[in-house]
């Protein structure tokens, strides 16, 4: 069985949850007889350097079954791309490669329409979707967040997407609706890694027997637990993207609120990278911080920068760190740090709303706080950094992550799924 995998963008070149797990999916489908994976992801002009003079797709480092879908011009509003060159290099790709099965883990730098043409082009192969956000049904980033207020959204309309990105029309959101439907009517099954979505995409309108939840699994390194434990567990650590809906802000809100009320027996380290993509106000906010945080004397400094990370360093970041925090601010899918942060063993202090309100049970194996509130977060950190026993108790009650092979298994499972619906509506 050939299974072709369409991620956006590398995580060699962009680091992301939708693209790592891809990634993931492509490494552990090599260790199964019987089957051959191939990996496409997109590459944009934040990495020019991979850019040829009239490529269209490309190898990826000289690496087997690896490819870059070199994509520019597209349009974030309808989700497709304006050339048809790309288009027919991507048909002449499917041709050669010729899957039986192509899993899309994103449209997006290649175009919602690409599943179309991958059911034209190949009429008999398998089409599997893994939606790792909203994007199809909200207009704005997919992050189902009203951008008036910075409140959850739990249902697009034309008036309600209308209020949130007022460029658009009403009817054009009509019509966006109807283009994503129609080319999402083409997939035999999707996958989704917190079943919460599912409620989300059959209120949309979508079948709901098309849906199959498959966690996410990562392939970690092995550790060994700490000799001895700190004296105190005040030390927190966040770690991810540092963009808008990640919430750095409401934890550097918390930490400014917790000095503002004579506390400051706690530290935190911040892991992160790809601030370039956060909105210029959020990213000024964050870096004004930190500027301002160098700037105090040493024995004064609480927060501490550490920049981004290539994975072989987790292990030893996380061991720096007593809780890992997800203040994130929209309805986070699923939130690969959780999985992370409990391999390692570190309890998880998280937003109550989204995946890490599915996955985490508070004050069982972590700490849920209300989404947004940075008060609500300050009082959460010194109650995990002052109350004796507590980190104990959590930590104890941390389930292991699924690994690896096991979201290998459940996808195999779901290819087979998907020839099962392609056989019962052919009947």
């Amino acid at each position: 069985m050939k299974i072709l995998i369409i991620a956006m963008y590398h995580p060699e070149l962009v680091r992301g949850g939708s693209q790592q797990m891809a990634h993931e999916l492509f490494q552990g489908l090599k260790a199964v007889p019987g089957v051959e994976p191939v990996l496409l992801c997109s590459a944009d002009y934040n990495s020019p350097a991979m850019f040829k003079s009239g490529a269209r797709i490309t190898g990826f480092d000289q690496r087997e079954n690896e490819f870059l879908f070199l994509s520019y011009d597209y349009d974030y509003n309808w989700h497709k791309l304006p050339l048809p060159l790309q288009a027919e290099a991507f048909a002449v790709f499917l041709k050669r490669i010729s899957p039986d099965v192509v899993h899309f883990h994103h449209f997006m730098a290649y175009g919602i329409d690409y599943l179309t043409l991958t059911r034209k082009i190949l009429p008999d192969a398998r089409i599997v979707f893994t939606a790792h956000e909203f994007m199809a049904i909200c207009a704005a980033d997919g992050h189902m967040v009203r951008k008036g207020d910075g409140s959850l959204c739990e249902q697009a309309s034309q008036v309600r997407c209308h209020q949130c990105q007022p460029h658009f029309g009403p009817e054009e959101y009509f019509l966006r609706e109807q283009w994503m439907k129609a080319h999402l009517h083409v997939v035999d099954l999707f996958t989704v890694p917190s079943r919460f979505m599912i409620e989300f995409y059959t209120r949309w309108g979508l079948d709901a027997e098309k849906f199959l939840h498959v966690p996410n699994g990562l392939q970690m390194p092995k550790f060994s637990a700490q000799a001895a434990a700190p004296a105190r567990r005040n030390r927190f650590g966040f770690f991810g993207q540092m963009v808008d809906v990640k919430g750095l802000h409401v934890l550097l809100e918390a930490v400014n609120l917790l000095r503002a009320e004579g506390f400051d027996d706690f530290a935190v380290e911040i892991n992160g990278e790809n601030i370039q993509f956060a909105t210029p106000a959020r990213r000024k906010e964050i870096e004004d911080f930190l500027a301002e945080e160098a700037e105090r004397p040493l024995a004064e400094r609480r927060v501490s920068f550490n920049g981004g990370y290539p994975h072989g360093q987790l292990a030893a970041r996380m061991a720096r760190v007593d809780w890992v925090v997800v203040p994130s601010t929209w309805w986070e899918i699923f939130c690969l740090v959780i999985s992370e942060a409990w391999h390692f063993g570190r309890p998880v202090i998280a937003s109550n709303q989204g995946g890490p309100a599915e996955r985490i049970t508070d004050s069982k194996d972590g700490l849920l706080f209300e989404l947004g509130d940075a008060r609500a977060l300050a009082e959460t950190m010194r109650r995990a950094a002052t109350e004796v026993g507590l980190w104990e108790k959590l930590a104890g009650g941390i389930t292991p992550p699924e690994p690896r092979e096991a979201m290998v298994q459940g996808y195999l499972a779901a290819y087979e799924a998907a020839a099962a619906r392609q056989k019962l509506a052919a009947e």
